[in-house]
């Protein structure tokens, strides 16, 4: 079966995308699945957080041309596989932009993995520019994480019709994988409002499974491990077990 591309996406910032990218494809590759995250934010927080360093070749390369086939290390975790990130890739916001087809770089570069990997992850930065439009144009899917925070909403509508334009002029066949809603506080009413909100709005689109916040996913990242592999049995890890399934199912 060809690879699922699912591009992890929202323009705010803090909402849990690349927590959701590494644990997301941490839980299917300890299930058996091959999967790949590369790391489209310059900031690098997927790279660091799969344990990986920013040396040599980088999603930037991608970018420039070079073949994902190529670029794929395997990380720490059997059948997790990385495209890290550099701080260069910043610079690639500028030569996309001004390249007539700097929208489907991304695309032709994934073109070589084939059958290679289950499941590929995008972790998009937190902007609706060249580099967010590259992963919609080459995704088949978007995951969008929404923080059960006030607020949550907003800006949700430019990121919608960013897809709806993608899927007009470069990815008919994109599609919404579905609102996750992340950092779910049980303890006060506003989370629980705003996920009713989300469900309001998007109704079966939105994940039956929530992601709590955590101080276990939070701390998770700074010892390089996704959250299943540094506690195992904490909430963080347990909900996105259960939003990997989901995943599956919808898939």
């Amino acid at each position: 079966m060809p690879s699922r591309i699912y591009a992890v996406a929202n323009q705010k910032g803090g909402v849990g995308k690349t927590t959701t990218a590494i644990n997301l494809a941490a839980c299917l590759a300890k299930a058996g699945e091959t999967a790949l995250v590369i790391d489209l934010d310059p900031q690098g927080n997927a790279t660091s957080g799969l344990g990986a360093t920013a040396n040599g070749s980088s999603s930037y390369d991608l970018l420039a041309g070079v073949a994902a086939a190529e670029l794929a290390r395997p990380t720490r975790f059997p059948n997790l596989f990385l495209v890290p990130s550099r701080r260069d890739l910043a610079g690639a916001t500028v030569e996309l932009a001004g390249d007539a087809a700097g929208d489907e770089r991304l695309t032709g570069a994934l073109r070589s993995v084939g059958t290679s990997y289950s499941f590929i992850f995008l972790d998009c930065p937190p902007a609706l520019g060249p580099l967010t439009v590259n992963a919609l144009a080459a995704a088949h899917r978007v995951l969008v994480p929404v923080q059960a925070e006030y607020f949550a909403l907003e800006g949700l509508a430019q990121l919608m019709e960013l897809v709806q334009l993608v899927r007009a002029r470069r990815n008919p066949s994109l599609a919404l994988a579905g609102i996750l809603v992340t950092m779910l506080d049980g303890r006060t009413r506003l989370s629980a409002d705003v996920a009713s909100e989300v469900r309001r709005h998007f109704g079966e689109l939105v994940f039956r499974a929530m992601v709590p916040r955590s101080v276990r996913l939070a701390e998770a990242p700074s010892h390089g491990l996704p959250a299943i592999a540094y506690d195992p049995r904490s909430a963080g890890a347990e909900a996105y077990w259960q939003v990997a399934m989901e995943l599956v199912e919808r898939s």
